[in-house]
Order: structure tokens, then sequence, then C-alpha cells
């Protein structure tokens, strides 16, 4: 019962490289799609360099959620943007992602909780998106099968959801279709630096000449950086999911309580996750980010779960190698697809869980069960910039589990960045310098 990405299944964009294009994407996640694909409908001859296969990490692995309820303020106009351009390429893509209109509700058991709602709404109202608030009464009548008692929730009816699996391949074989060159089995080692700016990349396979390069690594991100001599306190966190077989049905939308989370899927079964508590591996990042996470450790302290030793070839991993040469292999040739053993014990919590909010349901039987790594930043709120350091380079990391729902929002965002136009949109808030210049982190919210 693992993932249902089949690593053996044939490469569907074998290359090769063009030896230049007019831009480079290093990553194909969503956000590297994404970009990609608003880079090509610009007009420029874009290339994407995936070091394994296309969304076959954090992009297929996660929750399939598309929402802009509990989103950090600054996020809110990017994410509108986000469910307009879903809808829009959903029409566009030639095979079914599973986009369903079906809400969200975070259903609330306190008043503590009820207060966090309460106090987000107004971002949410300021923009004109549909979030509200329930009542209990509310609740037990869009929930009648559930047996936990609720003294209210937040809903957002607009909030969608689709099926990652199916949604980032079908992305990107749109933006093939419209012209983006896409290598997968393709790393990227280094960037090509001259004259003090990058005019290319280093792949395992040889070079590519490009003027602007896009990195949208995930979580090796800050490892690739790290070798081109550029600090972010970027670390990655383990998520776990289940997903159970066909089961009568409870609610067409997306659901999170305090220990379960859970969404509909198209083949009648439902997606389980627990809302909190991701898993940290601890290895030499974690020490050097420390400093920079106290901020979100003072405000939840047991958000995280700390495993003590990073597993071997991951991105924090003790013997992963900081430093290489372009001509030498490098970590993401190591590690082409960071496949992470879930937590069994975890998983069959999880089930408890569920089946104690529905008790009137059939026995829960899982159909797979998987895990992912997040990447995550200090203040849970991605870095979306061009790199100061590195003129020519742009970032777009550090998504904290946000990243899905929000791609085609944040590849629009960068893809007008790498073409010096304005995003429409204040990125003060996603600079990367925020975490050197003296600026307080403020932890959006976790959820």
């Amino acid at each position: 019962m693992s993932f249902p990405f089949n690593v053996l299944s044939p490469v569907a964009y074998p290359g090769p490289a063009p030896a230049e294009a007019d831009a480079v994407v290093i990553g194909g996640g969503v956000i590297g799609v994404c970009t990609a694909l608003y880079l090509t409908r610009q007009g420029l001859r874009v290339t994407l360099l995936e070091k394994g296969r296309i969304a076959a990490e954090q992009s297929s692995r996660n929750w399939g959620w598309i929402r802009q309820q509990g989103r950090d303020p600054a996020e809110l106009p990017i994410m509108m943007e986000a469910n307009r351009l879903w809808c829009e390429l959903a029409r566009q893509c030639s095979s079914d992602i599973g986009l369903v209109q079906g809400g969200i509700t975070y259903l609330a058991t306190d008043q503590r909780q009820m207060a966090a709602h309460h106090a987000w709404l107004p971002h949410a109202q300021a923009l004109g998106i549909d979030s509200r608030i329930l009542s209990s009464g509310e609740v037990t009548r869009m929930f009648p099968a559930l047996r936990q008692p609720c003294v209210g929730a937040l809903h957002t009816a607009s909030d969608m959801r689709a099926e990652p699996w199916r949604a980032v391949p079908a992305l990107a074989a749109l933006a093939a279709s419209e012209g983006v060159r896409i290598v997968e089995n393709c790393a990227v080692r280094a960037l090509d630096i001259a004259g003090g700016r990058v005019v290319g990349v280093i792949t395992e396979a040889g070079r590519i000449a490009a003027p602007e390069v896009v990195l949208a690594g995930g979580v090796w991100s800050a490892l690739f950086l790290r070798n081109q001599g550029v600090a972010l306190p970027q670390l990655s966190v383990r998520e776990n999911v289940a997903a159970t077989g066909p089961l009568p049905d409870i609610h067409a939308g997306a659901v999170a309580t305090a220990r379960v989370a859970f969404r509909r899927r198209a083949d009648g079964g439902y997606t389980l996750a627990p809302p909190g508590a991701p898993e940290l591996f601890i290895g030499p990042d974690a020490f050097r980010a420390l400093p920079k996470f106290i901020a979100q450790l003072r405000a939840d302290p047991f958000g995280h779960r700390l495993l003590p030793c990073a597993p071997q070839g991951f991105p924090d991993g003790w013997r992963t190698a900081r430093r290489w040469a372009a001509d030498e292999t490098s970590p993401f040739e190591a590690m082409r697809i960071l496949d992470p053993a879930p937590n069994r014990r975890r998983i069959a919590q999880l089930v408890r869980d569920f089946e104690e909010l529905f008790p009137g349901l059939p026995e829960v039987k899982l159909k797979c069960v998987w895990a992912g790594m997040i990447d995550t930043m200090p203040d849970i709120v991605p870095v979306v910039d061009r790199c100061a350091q590195l003129p020519g380079l742009t970032i777009g990391t550090g998504m904290s589990g946000h990243g899905f729902g929000i791609g085609p929002g944040m590849g629009k965002v960068l893809a007008a960045l790498v073409c010096g136009r304005d995003p429409g949109h204040d990125l003060r808030r996603f600079r990367a310098t925020r975490f050197s210049d003296g600026s307080p982190i403020r932890p959006g919210p976790d959820v």
C-alpha cells in the first residue's frame, strides 16, 4: 500500500535538452510547471528540467486542496487569482484533473479555535472572499453523520479540490503542447555564472545557455543555493497521507478538525491526513536554521515532531554533500525521487480518528498510504523573489505545504518577475532578504 506513482513507468519527457533557451526552470513540481507555462505564454523559449519525474515528489503527494481559507493575508490576493486560473487551466487541459468546487470547512470544538477563525475572517471579507462563520446548528445540518460536538466552523464555499497526481502531469502536458521543452531525469548541478550574473545552467547532460533561471526545487532548493553561496533558512518536514477505499458520501468538500483532515476523491474514497505536527528530521541545516525558527517555535512549541536523524540522501541528511563541482555527481542525481516512508503508527491513529468522527461508516479500509517532504520557511510563507546575489536567478520555494493550490498564481507571478513585468501583487512579504535584513519574523497561519 505505497504511493500510487509508478517510478518504473515510461519517462514521458526524455529530452534531449536544447543547447540554449530564454529561460530555464529547475524543478518539475506544480510551481515549476506553472512558471514554465506562463513564461512560454510570454513568448519565451522555455526549458523545464526535472532531476527525476514530473510531480513525483510533493506536488503529487499533497492533500489536493485548493484553498483561500486560512491563508496568510499576503497570499490571499494571489490565491484568489489561482482559483480563477485553476478553472481556466482545467478547461485547457486535455485530461480531467478532478477539479471540484466543494468548499472547505474548518470545524471548531472550542472557543479558542473559533476565536482564531473570527480573527482571520476580516482578511477574507476585505477582499470579497465568501468565507463565513457557521454556527453549531449549521455544522450539524451540513454534517449530519458527524459525532463530534462542534461549537462552530469557518467555511469557504468557493474553495476547491483536485487530484494532484493527475492535475500536475496534465498541466505539464499542456505546457509541453504550448512549446515548453521538458526533460526528466536531468539534474541541474550548478548555475553557469559569468561576469557576476547567471548565463545558464550546468546539467548532468551538459550546459544550457540561458539569461534567466527559475529555481523551483521544493525541498532541494536550499541545498542547491548553498552550493552557489546563497543561504536560505529552509527546512523540510514529513507529512503522512492515506487514501481510503470507496465510502458513503459524507461531504463533497474538504474538512479539517484538530485531529484529522479529509476530502472526497473522484474514486469515491477519502484522502486523510493529520492537520498538525509535521515531522522534522534533524540534520545540519536544522541546527543552522534554528535561530530563524524561534518565533515559530514560541508561537507553537509542539507544532513539530522531532526525529533524531535525517535519512541518507535526504536534503538535510548528515552525509548529504553540501559542496560539489559542476563536473561532479550532485545529490540530486543520487536521490532522483524523494520517497519517504510513511509513519505507519500515525496513519493507524488517523484512521481511528476518522472512524470516531463518523462511527456510522462501514469499516474504513485503506487503498494506499504515503508520505511527502514539504519545504517550509520560518514564517510559513514562501520565498518568491529575484536573487540579489545572483542576477538572472529567480527563486520560488518554501511554499510550506500550501503550494499545490496556489501553484498557478505563483507561477504567473514568477513568470512576471523573470520578464521584468509588474506581477500585480505586493510581494514584500515574500522577499528573500527578510531573513537577513533584521526584519522580525512573523509566522503566518500554519493550516
